[in-house]
């Protein structure tokens, strides 16, 4: 249907409501956007939130529309910002909103020569989506460009949303946590390294004062993509109409980065906003349901995988590949992943890259030998690339350096010796996808390891005029569209997402790829953390988890085994060590643990995420997956570091059906854990051998007694 004068559209789903004002002409109103609403307060909202005018003010109160600008009153960061030829450009949209599904509402504004597009759409799960596109209607000749400085998507905040949550970190520190009050002014988080980066903040959430995983109300945004982008919440003493603030995002887009001829449109990527009353875990809970239902994703089991890069690095021998690889197969591998070293001049990481041939020096026969000795033994093979990259000693770039994403005056500074391949270059990308294509096709490869080592400085690249422009947005296209063509023209390929580890994490490239590799640190003490904060967005299936050697190439830390296994049973799980050097002990513990992710993963890559909230000074971190029907969960208990307390005191598993009791048994599959203390809790050992009864209300409002854990300790609870 078309809009009519002042009517309100309405999309529910899940528990979350969007609810908008449609005036008669101009852009929607932001009525509501949160928790459901019943009809008869739906129909009090237009009425009602006409706030005050308080002194020297607009004379009268001012709309939040779906694309606020000055000229609707608002005065922070615009949601829409071009010139054309340095001509003001604060359009003043002529609008019809239409809902042409139950769900998605679309609103189609003009303002001269400058036409907007903007989709709501809401899923089956709560999560909403906004797509935006801008284009230039001038007519066919017209030499004047539409520049583009920004096209954001905002949402309001009620007052009650004071305490903001965001994520830093950096190379094998990914997603750590920070938090503050929400304060005037502008809480901006913007990534400018050609990539999402390792300190994006996966999401920016903001929510009542001390929200945790289990409680509070929050609201939160993502920018689904890939390239320079920002995130912010924003908030002014005048408020944002009748709202306390705004929250949204965009790409991030530098000065003359999109420049629209007439006839051009720019689609930005899509922003997808959350509600939920239910603390963190409601968010994930969402976020989580809608990407499985996304047919970008393989509903087969994950296969156990063996990745060679920390266990071989570039010495790379095919006898000593192939008893890896029958070592791998006898501790229940699934899948065998060679990792880089085995193209071109490619025995160190100084040269060879974008020479995607086998090199004839570390494989003189080829890798058909190992693929088929894989296969063999029944295993899936994957291959490590790196196709967007470089090296300046590289067969590829002496005969195109041209080829090169950099200014005409010469090269940009290298980073780990590598530049970047500018895949905006129709010949440039053809060539990569070529090369990747065809030893998919001859090797029969099943898995792509897609790596991306570094940021991208004076990402630029030279125009039809000769003039060097901004071109991270066209990098990003390009890398999307590459993927999307090797996945069309191997639709059985599966494809990790790698940079530097977890430095391009978000659902841009989480519509393209099979899993992420959560970060390049394999220390599980670590990787604890980044596993937790990782999966607000990220379901377990699509994480990469292995278990490192005892020693951890990145940190130097030494862990003992059962504490790498509990940790690496959080997501997709696998192995990055030389078990060559395992001991006969070690291959048992390996094969049992094996054989348990392949009892539980149908339970912990399809139900929901829990995370109990307990005082950081405790050094505890309890992670759970319940089933969709509460049957059934599995819960570590993971001893991060020690606490004040000699006594850990009761811990709750949440999630659980009040009404239902539950069998509780520790899984020694998984590891025993070294404690200190004398004797442990009463239910200890009837959970080790048949199980203990207990109920749901009392594990989810009362808790257990856990053992006196010792640092990088943990256990691993299955409830059924």
């Amino acid at each position: 249907m078309t809009s009519t004068a002042t009517s309100t559209m309405t999309l529910r789903s899940a528990g979350t409501c969007l609810v908008m004002e449609v005036p008669d002409e101009g852009l929607p109103r932001v009525l509501h956007w949160g928790a459901d609403l019943p009809d008869a307060a739906v129909a009090e909202l237009p009425g009602l939130l006409d706030g005050p005018v308080p002194h020297n003010a607009l004379d009268e109160p001012w709309p939040l529309t779906v694309l606020p600008t000055g000229g609707d009153g608002w005065l922070g960061t615009p949601a829409f910002a071009a010139h054309r030829a340095g001509g003001a450009a604060a359009p003043r949209w002529v609008a019809s909103t239409e809902q042409p599904g139950e769900r998605e509402l679309v609103t189609t504004g003009e303002a001269g020569a400058t036409q907007l597009v903007v989709r709501h759409r809401l899923d089956d799960h709560g999560v909403l989506r906004v797509s935006q596109s801008v284009t230039n209607l001038g007519p066919e000749g017209d030499a004047t460009a539409l520049d583009l400085a920004a096209l954001r998507a905002v949402l309001p905040l009620p007052s009650r949303a004071t305490e903001v949550l965001d994520l830093t970190g950096r190379w094998c520190r990914e997603r750590a946590p920070q938090r503050s009050r929400l304060r005037d002014g502008t809480h901006l988080r913007a990534s400018r390294r050609g990539r999402t980066g390792h300190d994006a903040t996966l999401l920016l959430t903001v929510g009542t004062q001390g929200f945790g995983f289990r409680s509070g109300e929050v609201w939160s945004v993502h920018v689904a993509w890939s390239g320079n982008h920002e995130h912010l919440v924003e908030r002014l003493p005048e408020g944002a109409g009748a709202h306390a603030a705004v929250l949204g995002g965009g790409e991030l887009l530098e000065a003359g980065e999109v420049r629209l001829a007439p006839g051009e449109t720019y689609s930005a990527p899509d922003v997808v906003f959350l509600h939920s009353t239910d603390g963190l875990d409601g968010l994930s809970r969402r976020l989580h349901r809608s990407q499985r239902a996304t047919a970008a994703h393989s509903n087969d089991p994950r296969p156990l995988v063996l990745n060679t890069w920390e266990a071989v690095y570039f010495d790379h021998d095919l006898d000593r590949l192939t008893a890896l690889a029958n070592t791998a197969a006898s501790i229940g591998v699934e899948r065998f992943v060679l990792d880089d070293g085995w193209f071109g001049s490619r025995r160190d990481d100084t040269k060879g890259l974008g020479d995607w041939v086998v090199s004839t020096d570390a494989w003189p026969r080829g890798l058909q030998p190992l693929v088929e000795h894989v296969k063999r033994l029944g295993m899936e093979f994957g291959l490590w690339f790196e196709p967007e990259m470089v090296n300046a000693d590289s067969d590829l770039l002496r005969a195109h350096p041209d080829w090169v994403l950099g200014p005409r005056s010469g090269l940009p500074r290298a980073s780990r010796q590598q530049h970047v391949l500018d895949l905006a270059n129709p010949e440039a990308a053809a060539h990569v996808e070529g090369q990747i294509s065809a030893l998919v096709g001859e090797l029969g490869i099943d898995f792509v390891k897609w790596d991306h080592n570094r940021d991208l400085h004076e990402a630029v690249r030279s125009d039809d005029r000769g003039v060097d422009r901004a071109a991270v947005h066209e990098q990003t296209v390009a890398f999307y569209a590459l993927l999307d063509r090797l996945r069309a023209a191997h639709p059985d390929l599966e494809i990790e997402s790698c940079a530097s580890g977890g430095g391009r994490v978000d659902l841009g490239v989480l519509a393209r790829t099979d899993r992420i590799w959560t970060s390049d640190c394999n220390d599980a003490l670590e990787r604890a953390s980044i596993q937790r904060w990782t999966s607000l967005l990220v379901p377990a299936e699509l994480m990469g988890t292995h278990i490192g050697p005892a020693t951890a190439h990145t940190t130097h830390r030494t862990l003992d085994l059962p504490f790498r296994m509990l940790v690496a049973l959080q997501g997709h799980a696998g192995l990055e060590w030389d078990i060559e050097t395992c001991t006969p002990e070690e291959l048992d513990a390996l094969r049992e643990w094996s054989a348990l992710y392949r009892e539980l993963r149908p339970l912990l890559h399809t139900g929901d995420l829990v995370r109990a909230d307990l005082a950081e000074e405790q050094g505890l971190l309890v992670t759970g997956t319940v089933a969709a029907d509460r049957a059934e969960a599995a819960y570590t208990v993971l001893q991060v570091h020690t606490g004040p307390a000699a006594v850990p005191g009761l811990v709750v598993f949440p999630g659980l059906d009040p009404e239902r009791t539950y069998t509780v048994r520790v899984r020694p599959q998984a590891g025993l854990p070294a404690t200190v203390q004398k004797r442990g809790p009463r239910w200890w050992d009837e959970a080790l051998a048949d199980g203990v009864r207990v109920s749901g209300a009392l594990l989810g409002r009362v808790g257990l007694p856990m053992p006196v854990l010792a640092p990088a300790q943990g256990l691993l609870l299955h409830l059924t």
